[in-house]
């Protein structure tokens, strides 16, 4: 059988797979690599040498001598990953191995000034820092946000629930402020890049849904996160629903998220006679089985489904995940699916998984900090390290 990841010889490429926990041995590096024992034995030692691997005790030996866990080095960097919603953040620590240090959910206020609202999450963040266990230091991090990011300049693109923060360069702000590299993205991207990684970067093509306040898309292709040409692929917020006449923020009318974001769902539920104050308490709502909370949301469901089946006719992934708070609910998630399916030709369903998330509702923070993680720990750095050493 031919070796999954021939392309990865190099040494960053070696390292690449010990970082994703692809690899844990030396004989797992040359089954998955194709190459000789002596050729990975010579990797492995270069990868040692440089610090940023270490040998952390045996793996489960199949004949013979039990082989040396191989595995990244400790050595007290930590990076922050931080989800920004309207109305909270959800705020991580992670070790470089991704494993988590801390983790902290603060209300806040995102209508207020950009930098008042990143220095209070800096706050928080070296509050974090401060109670870790052991002395731990910051890193970098990583920014997900509520609205466009673009690209190649990172700057945030007319975010309609974001009032001025358009044209407003996070990264920067944030990373004047804390002193370490930081990294924006759009919160739907980095929930995609969380579930990519938690899925063990196997499914190569996939669709990650956020159903908040708003509903985003974030896309992989081929194993990479796809953001367009200007940062804004995936943002189905705005794409009109046939028969729908409900004005958007936007200054349309009919777009998806005026008729079937939690935000629109809850504005729904107050004119039915229930208060509703967040996403989070219409949830729970329909999970107790509120029958407008649960009409609301089934209706929902179907309507981002109709969205989402164009996507999925023309993308073809292997997997569509149903992210969010609205998409913990069994009647927002059923919707979707009942689109899906009845919309799509069997082409494009027969092998399509459609699941809702089971990674908590700190996968977004998650994947902002594995933007900067793999950043620090790519594959490209660590052979430009290497050949700083020959």
């Amino acid at each position: 059988m031919s070796a999954p990841y021939p392309h990865l010889t190099s040494t960053g490429g070696v390292f690449s797979l010990i970082r994703d926990g692809l690899a844990r041995s030396r004989s797992d590096l040359s089954r998955l690599t194709g190459l000789a024992p002596s050729t990975i034995t010579l990797r492995v030692d270069e990868l040692l040498g440089l610090g940023v691997v270490e040998e952390a005790g045996e793996t489960a030996s199949r004949g013979g001598r039990r082989p040396r866990k191989l595995a990244l080095a400790r050595d007290g960097r930590v990076i922050a990953g931080i989800d920004l919603g309207a109305a909270h953040a959800t705020i991580i620590l992670e070790d470089l191995r991704g494993g988590r240090v801390a983790r902290h959910r603060m209300s806040l206020d995102i209508a207020r000034a950009p930098e008042v609202v990143l220095r209070g999450i800096h706050r928080e963040v070296l509050a974090l820092v401060e109670a870790a266990a052991e002395p731990v230091t910051l890193a970098g991090i990583g920014l997900a946000v509520p609205g466009p990011v673009g690209v190649p300049d990172g700057r945030i693109i007319s975010p309609s629930r974001m009032p001025g923060w358009n044209g407003i360069d996070a990264s920067a702000i944030l990373g004047g402020i804390a002193g370490v590299p930081v990294r924006c993205e759009n919160d739907a991207n980095a929930m995609a890049l969380g579930e990519h990684i938690a899925d063990g970067r196997r499914s190569a093509n996939m669709l990650v849904v956020k159903a908040g306040s708003s509903i985003g898309v974030g896309i992989i292709v081929d194993g990479t996160l796809y953001r367009g040409a200007t940062g804004v692929a995936g943002d189905i917020t705005h794409i009109a629903v046939a028969g729908s006449t409900v004005a958007c923020v936007c200054g349309r009318v009919g777009c998806l998220d005026a008729i079937a974001g939690g935000r629109a769902i809850g504005e729904a539920m107050t004119a039915g006679g229930i208060r509703v104050d967040d996403v989070a308490q219409l949830a729970d709502l329909a999970r107790d089985g509120h029958p407008l909370a649960t009409r609301l949301l089934r209706e929902a469901g179907l309507r981002t489904g109709s969205v989402l089946a164009t996507v999925v006719g023309f993308f073809n992934p292997e997997r569509l995940v149903l992210g969010g708070i609205i998409a913990t609910t069994d009647a927002f998630v059923a919707g979707v699916r009942s689109s899906i399916y009845d919309l799509c030709l069997p082409l494009s369903t027969s092998s399509l998984d459609v699941a809702a998330s089971v990674e908590g509702w700190d996968i977004g923070a998650r994947g902002a900090a594995l933007l900067v993680r793999d950043e620090l720990l790519s594959a490209a750095s660590i052979d430009a390290l290497t050949r700083a050493r020959s």
